[in-house]
């Protein structure tokens, strides 16, 4: 078998009813990355070995230690692909002292204390649930590994028409950050774009798409209680359960054309 990039060959015994046969296929790889800051360590992350500098830069983005790509000076993976070195254009950085273990994938870290710190966001934007079920599609066609080995998550940037970027990790917010890495590398405005996601909408999560003043957050599956208080303070639509045809609206449904208007 040559297995996907990111997937790794195995072979497994698949039992279905009374009949079982050996069968070659493929699991999920993971791996750990560090990420180095000015030459000092931030951060150890589980992941895929997928997209890890812009991983990096947007786990540096999500967690405000850049607000512009221009602040970067060099980004750079070494040989094994298991470091990240960031150089930024300043010396003054400073490493965190508090760093927050979430409940992401992987045991997902951040340096944010999640809390409703972030003021509302000021965006107008309104689309329609066929515009949300129609991306959703976009999303389960473009999860390439998924579709060939499965235990591996999705996140998707769109807008009204179509998919800008995705990603995929065994981490749901490492795919989100790999989500604003790569809006940075390509010079891909996130303001008032969709993001969807194949995994729980948790608060990490929807710190991130406020930090990328991203108004509409959508999954497949449910959102967490933090998640939505965070959401209602945040003026953010967040969507769960996007699937047969349906969804649920939790919060700020009026950025769906549903219920009152915004506050």
């Amino acid at each position: 078998m040559n297995p996907t990039p990111g997937a790794l060959p195995q072979s497994y015994w698949l039992v279905e009813q009374d009949r079982a046969k050996l069968t070659e296929g493929g699991v999920i790889e993971e791996t750990l990355l560090d990420i180095y800051v000015n030459g000092q360590e931030l951060a150890t992350v589980m992941c895929s070995p997928l997209d890890q500098e812009a991983l990096a830069l947007g786990f540096l983005y999500t967690e405000g230690v850049i607000d512009a790509l221009d602040e970067v000076a060099l980004v750079q993976a070494n040989a094994p692909r298991t470091v990240v070195d960031v150089l930024l254009t300043r010396p003054d950085f400073e490493p965190p002292r508090r760093m927050v273990l979430t409940s992401g994938c992987g045991g997902g870290v951040t340096m944010q204390h999640i809390t409703e710190s972030y003021p509302p966001l000021c965006s107008e934007y309104r689309t329609q649930p066929d515009v949300i079920l129609k991306r959703m599609r976009d999303l389960q066609g473009a999860a390439r590994l998924y579709n060939a080995v499965r235990g591996v998550h999705t996140a998707v940037l769109a807008d009204e028409d179509q998919l800008l970027l995705g990603a995929e990790d065994v981490g749901r917010h490492n795919a989100v950050d790999k989500i604003a890495g790569l809006a940075l590398q390509g010079g891909i405005d996130t303001r008032d774009r969709l993001l969807l996601s194949s995994g729980r909408i948790s608060s990490e999560m929807l710190s991130k798409a406020r930090r990328m003043d991203i108004p509409l957050v959508a999954s497949r599956t449910a959102p967490t209680s933090t998640a939505i208080r965070l959401a209602e303070a945040w003026q953010l639509c967040v969507i769960g359960y996007v699937r047969r045809g349906g969804l649920r609206a939790y919060t700020h449904a009026w950025r769906l054309g549903l219920g009152e208007g915004p506050p």
